[in-house]
């Protein structure tokens, strides 16, 4: 009898090395989704030559005018598929095609915009996103504008099921703060905390936060990083990016950027409690920022989420 349950553990896990070595071949046989690293499940992959994908603009909560909006959602605008058009010498195009996502914020320092993706999950496990991002300022001036993007990022809004007990809302946000007031500090920060509830409307069915106020931004230890910046406004170069996470305890499991993995141990995401119908919440989130009175464009190649399950 323990031979005959020995023999079966042999062959499931047999079963399991068969199982991933066809998916990694199968993978690694497409030059669109072989520059990822995804884990067993592909959740989505977008590539912005095909269409936005579901990414959409983060409009903030209303109701019965958008001019009860908290002013913080009111900047934002749609995010546009773009060519990465300059003035000296053309377009760039995407890294693997003529498109990008383009997120662009308003000429005003301090501006944000933010470009959201929708959906739910089905089971609680480790999850995987990753991008190929660029930035840049608006090209207006013939100089090198390095600290014009004060920062550029990414966020997770996640919520547990209807049946889950503490299912608080949980929203792991990094950025890479590129520069403030003029300064060049080249690092990545994190936010364990969001600003107070405002009720929106009379009634009580909405409320609203701003969780991308300036305050209250983190450091990630040891997360100090020089990302490449070309020599003129106009060139761009494209990076890497990996964030895990678990859905099961809500934790952060690894970052990288290019070739750089960073200490997720300190890392806290925001926890709020849980809003009433908001159940098995999986939306991600890209956004930029302006340190001067001049565009920010951050542009996303292409997306790939996947889950180890």
């Amino acid at each position: 009898m323990q031979g005959m349950e020995t023999n079966k553990v042999i062959e499931n896990a047999a079963d399991q090395n068969l199982e991933e070595a066809m998916l990694r071949a199968m993978r690694l046989s497409d030059p669109a989704l072989s520059r990822f690293d995804p884990m067993r499940r592909i959740i989505s992959f977008d590539q912005f030559s095909k269409g936005y994908a579901g990414w959409s603009q983060l409009v903030g909560n209303y109701e019965g005018s958008l001019d009860t909006m908290l002013p913080g959602y009111a900047q934002h605008s749609s995010p546009m598929l773009s060519t990465l058009g300059h003035w000296d010498a053309g377009s760039h195009g995407g890294a693997g095609s003529s498109y990008a996502l383009k997120v662009a914020t308003r000429p005003r320092p301090g501006a944000q915009n933010v470009a959201i993706k929708r959906h739910t999950f089905r089971k609680r496990g480790p999850i995987r996103f990753e991008t190929y991002f660029t930035f840049k300022p608006e090209a207006t001036e013939l100089q090198l504008s390095e600290t014009d993007v004060r920062s550029i990022g990414f966020l997770f809004d996640l919520q547990g099921g209807d049946t889950d007990q503490n299912a608080d809302r949980i929203m792991p946000h990094l950025r890479f703060l590129n520069a403030e007031n003029g300064e060049h500090l080249q690092k990545w920060q994190y936010k364990p905390q969001t600003s107070d509830f405002t009720a929106i409307g009379k009634g009580d069915k909405t409320a609203s936060h701003y969780h991308l106020e300036p305050q209250g931004w983190v450091d990630l230890p040891g997360g100090a990083q020089r990302l490449c910046y070309n020599e003129i406004p106009t060139k761009v170069n494209w990076s890497y990016l990996r964030f895990d996470f678990d859905l099961g305890d809500m934790k952060a499991l690894a970052f990288q950027c290019n070739d750089r993995e960073f200490d997720m141990s300190g890392f806290e995401s925001i926890s709020i409690p849980a809003m009433k119908n908001l159940w098995c919440m999986l939306n991600f989130a890209v956004f930029a920022e302006t340190d001067v009175a001049k565009s920010a464009f951050l542009y996303i190649d292409s997306v790939c989420i996947s889950g180890d399950f």
